[in-house]
């Protein structure tokens, strides 16, 4: 039963598709599908040929006897007849293996995809599989990059998604010598083609690089592939098929000498990859300094790795979770900060416990200027100095003042509920001055629990078992319950703390975004955002000041200053309140958007100050390129014709003679003219033209223009100029700007059409169109027509310095005019100058 095309039959499968990736044409990739179609054949499979390009390559001609060829279908567009895949066709006879070659073509408008891939999408749908071929410049992805290299650019693409879906990638290589050879022998090219083919696509520089272009995608693709086969299979061990360098980065100040251990690392091996990786604790209250881990994402991306951040509790493990998950073969972290002291009272630390879970992952231990000058950690919150001394009174007080209160009402309670009251007032303790007074409370209460309430009282001695056992419990109960209480009202503490500076880390973000000039704007939300009452930017070297921003309030006399660096060459100079070290954190932030707001603003004053110089020495080139030959040319014919007039040694006839006059004078004529207009554009340049507007009419101009031309029977039609309004233009400038676009018009028109020149008025102003039917100007090249030094189109070097179009611009714009492109309608330019209408006519007899 037929199946209609582009129609599933039922149980069907989607076809399977073999991609043959190129670097460069010529290196075998259609001869490379031909070969295989012969495999499959001799296999027995249903070899159809579609479409095949062989490019008059007798070799690859050979390999397509005895394969079947569909015929093609042949489409017309704008005249010209093309032959196409015919994709119905295909779909009707439905072979197991279909030939489509060059997958990145555009199809001829008027079948039913843009592109050839599309077409083979419905041959996969179909349940046909199929092999194609592909070169790296049409990657679309790939496609700007291969335009810097060879500097072609290139129209034809295809997304990488499609190939990336290809079913096998086969990349058939060669090296750039051997694939020169045989564009040489004449296996690629025709013969007429091969020189320009070697001196320009196929130099061996621009194959080198697209060879490591497609050696690097095939790579990554294989990458993918391998990397979807361990997660399906569930291997998680590292396979070492590529050197990956991951460093652990905690925010400290040693991460820049484990970023360039890292790297140093990585160099060792061609293709290794470097990544940084920094764990945050889950709840988001991590203590690492955002400002030096900005500064440390910057170095590890001008390395050229990658930053990342995950979120985890167990630090060593969501660190070797990483690494396997990015198949890392190498771990880099450095040596612990903490002291000997620290490390025996907290245990291993991360790196040891990383060393011991790293199995097949290899750890570098990195020494660094910082190790073991770490402090002991707080034994809990850091409060005020007024406050830590309240609660070490209070460790005293309280369980004084609870022996008295106890001591009166002792024949009422027992030694359980004492012990209960004395363990509650511990706990206040440590919610007034933390860990350490509560510490304090539970030694104090424990020896007045034993002197007043334990029997023998008003002794030490214990005097039951149970007693003693009681004690003990109420001692360990109240420090364990003071330490949860201290770490709970510490870990809201820094949660509300880490909430605050996210809000301010998110206003500051909002504040630079929104604002005018960074620098300033940044100073004053730090001044507003830490309650300072100045903020200053200085240079330390000079004392110069960047930036200054005050309080309106009048400012203490004796306020306390506290300085940052930023970057380099700055400092951050604040005054007002003492910063507590709580808030150094969030203005290390400050200080790096600081630091990258100034190196913004210094590259785009140096990019101001460069751009200048680099228009005029674009100009200066192009106008010593052109003037050393368009100037030369008619200086040299002038030249050439009076000295052969002068030589004694021949005799000229009166004819002759008259040429040779002719000759030197249009020489002399245009060298004349090419003179005026570069005066002349200096003069615009240089805000120097002397303008002398009067009512001018359009049908005297033009016959002076036309005049001036250098061949005045040109044909040049004006319509409708007798009509129009009088102009407000300086006579002499309007003459000029005339014929330097009408001489435009009359190089590019078609050849026997006339150009039309017509007139008419629109309010206050009078538009003038000069019209030709060449072939036209591309939209993206409108603006480059206006450009001087500029000869779009032109073929040679004698048809001026292409300063005609540009300084008629110029000159229009300073008489209050304008000069654009259009579209002629059925094909052309026309050239619109438009002007001030005149207010009122001059006298007839002036006219």
């Amino acid at each position: 039963m037929p199946v209609a095309p582009g129609a599933q039959p039922p149980g069907h499968r989607r076809g399977r598709l073999r991609v043959y990736l190129g670097a460069a044409p010529g290196v075998g990739k259609t001869y490379r599908m031909l070969d295989e179609a012969h495999r499959r054949r001799e296999r027995g499979t249903d070899v159809v040929v579609g479409l095949l390009e062989t490019h008059d390559r007798p070799r690859t001609a050979r390999l397509l006897d005895g394969l079947e060829q569909l015929p093609r279908t042949v489409r017309r567009y704008r005249g010209t007849e093309f032959a196409e895949l015919d994709l119905d066709a295909l779909l009707r006879r439905r072979p197991e293996l279909a030939l489509v070659d060059e997958l990145a073509h555009t199809n001829v408008p008027g079948g039913r995809h843009a592109k050839r891939w599309q077409d083979i999408e419905e041959l996969l749908a179909a349940g046909i599989d199929v092999v194609t071929t592909v070169n790296i410049q049409h990657l679309e992805s790939l496609n700007d990059v291969v335009q810097k290299i060879t500097g072609v650019p290139q129209r034809e693409t295809v997304p990488d998604e499609v190939v990336r879906r290809a079913d096998q990638i086969e990349l058939v290589d060669m090296a750039p010598q051997a694939l020169r050879r045989r564009l040489a022998h004449g296996n690629v090219y025709r013969a007429e083609k091969v020189d320009a083919a070697l001196a320009n696509w196929f130099r061996v520089g621009n194959l080198t690089a697209l060879r490591e272009l497609a050696l690097l995608w095939l790579a990554g693709r294989v990458d993918e592939g391998l990397r979807d086969y361990r997660a399906v299979h569930n291997i998680d061990r590292v396979w070492e098929t590529r050197e990956r360098v991951v460093v652990a980065l905690t925010g400290g100040p040693e991460g820049p000498t484990l970023i360039r251990r890292a790297a140093r690392i990585c160099d060792r091996t061609a293709g290794g990859e470097l990544l940084a990786v920094h764990v945050t604790r889950s709840d988001g209250l991590a203590g690492a300094s955002p400002g030096r881990l900005a500064e440390q994402r910057g170095l590890v991306e001008s390395l050229g790795g990658s930053y990342h951040v995950v979120v985890g509790d167990d630090i060593p493990e969501a660190l070797l979770t990483f690494a396997r998950a990015r198949d890392a073969t190498q771990l880099v972290l450095g040596t612990s900060r903490r002291g000997r002291t620290n490390r025996f009272l907290t245990g291993p630390g991360i790196g040891e416990t990383t060393v011991d879970r790293s199995e097949d992952i290899d750890v570098h231990m990195v020494t660094h200027a910082f190790t073991g000058r770490g402090r002991l950690p707080p034994l809990g919150r850091r409060h005020s100095r007024r406050r830590t001394l309240a609660g070490y009174a209070a460790g005293l007080a309280v369980p004084t003042l609870l022996t008295a209160v106890l001591s009166q009402a002792h024949t009422a309670l027992n030694l359980t509920t004492d012990a209960l009251i004395f363990q509650l007032g511990v706990v206040a303790v440590a919610l007034l001055g933390g860990a350490t007074s509560a510490l304090l409370a539970s030694l104090v209460a424990s020896l007045l629990l034993n002197y007043y309430f334990i029997p023998p009282v008003h002794t030490f001695t214990i005097g039951e078992a149970n007693n003693f056992i009681a004690l003990a419990v109420f001692a360990a109960v109240a420090l364990c319950v003071s330490t949860v209480v201290d770490h709970a009202a510490r870990q809201t503490a820094r949660a509300a703390r880490a909430t605050a500076e996210a809000e301010t880390l998110s206003t500051l973000a909002g504040s630079v975004l929104r604002g005018a000039d960074a620098v300033p704007a940044l100073l004053d939300r730090t001044r507003t955002s830490f309650g300072l009452d100045t903020a200053a930017l200085l240079v330390p070297a000079t004392g110069e000041v960047l930036a200054r921003t005050d309080t309106p309030a009048t400012p203490d006399e004796h306020p306390e200053t506290t300085e940052l660096p930023v970057g380099a060459d700055a400092l951050l100079v604040l005054t007002g309140r003492r910063l507590p070290d709580t808030d150094h954190r969030v203005l290390s932030v400050f200080a790096a958007h600081l630091a990258a707001a100034l190196e913004r603003d210094r590259l785009a004053t140096a990019a101001a100050e460069v751009e200048p110089i680099r228009a005029a020495d674009r100009m200066r080139t192009a106008l010593l390129a052109a003037v050393s030959h368009d100037l030369r040319t008619p200086l040299a014919t002038a030249l050439a014709s009076v000295g052969s007039l002068r030589s004694p040694e021949v005799e000229f006839s009166a004819d002759d003679r008259a040429e040779l006059l002719a000759l030197a004078d249009e020489s002399l004529v245009e060298l004349t003219r090419l003179v005026d207009n570069l005066l002349d554009l200096s003069r615009l340049q240089a805000g120097a033209l002397t303008l002398h507007l009067q009512p001018t009419h359009l049908d005297e101009i033009l016959p002076r223009a036309l005049d001036s031309l250098p061949d005045p029977a040109a044909p040049v039609h004006p319509l409708d100029l007798d009509t129009a309004p009088a102009v407000l233009a300086d006579p002499p400038l309007l003459e000029r700007v005339l014929a330097n676009v009408v001489t435009n018009a009359l190089r590019h028109n078609a050849p026997g059409a006339p150009v039309l020149v017509t007139a008419s008025g629109h309010a206050d102003r009078v538009e003038i169109r000069v019209v030709d039917r060449g072939p036209g100007i591309p939209p993206e090249d409108r603006d480059r027509v206006f450009l001087p030094f500029q000869r779009l189109g032109d073929t040679d070097n004698t048809t001026g310095l292409g300063l005609g179009l540009a300084l008629s611009r110029g000159l229009a714009e300073a008489m209050g005019g304008t000069l654009d492109v259009e579209d002629t309608p059925g094909g052309g330019t026309t050239m619109l100058l438009t002007l001030p209408a005149a207010t009122e006519a001059p006298p007839e007899e002036t006219r």
